[in-house]
This record gives structure tokens, sequence and C-alpha cells, in this order.
């Protein structure tokens, strides 16, 4: 299934941290804290200014963001959790290192 958002909207596919443990002390899957890191997996056109010109995201598919532990919302796409949220709860674009 191909899912396009709208507007200022992108999907994020959250990042898995892996298993925690602490002091030696695996914590079960319920208690674990979510990830607030994700890939971009679709993007919307932009929102509308105005005027009625569109203002381009400044996200794209394939990016690496992190966002806020509250945003979005969940939803379930061929089986596989997603999350649905806009431009604005992305919090920043995780760049990564070039290699000189």
């Amino acid at each position: 299934m191909t899912v396009r958002p709208l507007h200022d909207r992108v999907i994020v596919d959250r990042l898995d941290e892996g298993e925690q443990q602490i002091g030696g002390i695996i914590i079960p899957d319920s208690a674990k804290e979510k990830p607030q890191r994700g890939t971009i997996v679709a993007a919307g056109a932009g929102r509308l200014a105005k005027d009625g010109t569109r203002i381009p995201l400044d996200v794209k598919a394939g990016d690496q963001v992190l966002f806020g532990k509250y945003s979005g919302q969940e939803i379930r796409l061929d089986g596989k959790d997603l999350f649905i949220m806009k431009e604005d709860d992305v919090l920043a674009v995780i760049d990564k290192a070039k290699k000189k």
C-alpha cells in the first residue's frame, strides 16, 4: 500500500533502540521508554501560505529526525507501526557525518 501524507504532515518509522538493561535487569517492553528518533518514510507537499503558494517542507523521505515525546499519532500500515505527525513536531534532522 502506498500512502502520501497531506500538506505539512510526515510519516515516521520509529527506530528501535535495542534491549534496555538497568543494573543487569532486563526491562520488559511494556515498561520501556519509546525512542524519540526515527526515519521519514513519506512527506507531504508542504503547507499552503495565505496567498495560496505552497511552502515546501524542510524534511524529506530518508531523513533521520528527532521528535517530541508525545508527538504524532500512531498508525499501522501493512503490519508496521508508524507515526504520522506535522512537520512542526519534528525537532531536528540528524545529519550523518561525512567521512573525509
